[in-house]
């Protein structure tokens, strides 16, 4: 694999590293692309306010390291976008306002909690079962996905099974069939694409997000837009298990992989 188009910097509330860390830890692991999809998490309360990046100082620094390793590695400028039912308009003006290569929509929130802080901090999911935690949010994403235009990749689908109680025992995409399906026909109609995102693996799940069948099925149901990234928040984490990459994207139907350039998609034969 030859880009990592997911990845974090100190410009992210919940990353340490520099920019440039990033980057000399994705040249020592023979990269030719990367992506900063920092995080832009609006009205995210948990987070606070001073929590989301300045949009012209992310550009400012990017730049001024895309030209300083251009020949080394090819730099693109992204971003994470937290998607909420309420945030519509707010999205679309603002992705519209910055030349990103590549937008990332993920759901890190239900019903206005953040649910990494919320399962661990607050009383708004006191008593909710696993089951009803999932279908509650794949139900919230499904809303996200129909209303929000303004991104070119659903990031980590399935993301919430790593904050269930017993995670992966009370998941399944046979079990959320109903859901999924519909998000994916949607991302489908909108010319949208899906994450493949080994920080599952990193955090300790038996598969990367999202499940390999719910990989089969965006594609038996004719997704083709598949990009990949680690998620990294520090240098170690870039490429992360990318050496299952292929194998993964190959038993699920895929022969591309895609990277973002300008909002565009540009697809490359798997290794």
């Amino acid at each position: 694999m030859r880009a990592d188009v997911h990845m974090h910097s100190n410009f992210s509330h919940d990353s340490e590293s520099s920019p440039e860390q990033m980057i000399q830890g994705a040249i020592g692991k023979g990269l030719e692309i990367i992506c900063f999809t920092d995080h832009y998490d609006k009205d995210n309360l948990f987070w606070g306010p001073e929590d989301v990046f300045e949009p012209d100082e992310y550009f400012r620094v990017l730049r001024c390291l895309k030209k300083k390793y251009e020949g080394q590695i090819d730099i693109r400028i992204g971003v994470e976008i937290g998607l909420q039912p309420h945030l519509t308009d707010y999205y679309e003006e603002f992705v519209k306002k910055y030349p990103f290569d590549f937008v990332i929509g993920s759901v890190h929130s239900i019903h206005k909690v953040d649910l990494a802080f919320g399962l661990m901090n607050s009383t708004e999911f006191d008593g909710m079962t696993d089951e009803r935690l999932y279908r509650e949010t794949l139900e919230e994403t499904l809303v996200d996905v129909r209303s929000q235009k303004e991104f070119d990749v659903l990031g980590h689908l399935d993301y919430v099974v790593r904050y269930g109680k017993n995670r992966e025992k009370e998941y399944s995409y046979e079990k959320y069939a109903d859901l999924i399906d519909e998000i994916l026909r949607t991302l489908i109609a909108e010319g949208k694409g899906l994450e493949l995102n080994m920080a599952g693996l990193k955090y300790g799940l038996p598969f990367a997000h999202p499940h390999p069948d719910v990989l089969k099925r965006y594609r038996e149901l004719g997704g083709e837009i598949i990009t990949v990234g680690a998620d990294g928040h520090k240098p170690e984490h870039i490429a992360y298990d990318f050496s299952k990459v292929s194998g993964i994207l190959k038993s699920c139907g895929f022969e591309y992989y895609t990277e973002f350039s300008e909002r565009h998609p540009v697809f490359r034969k798997l290794p």
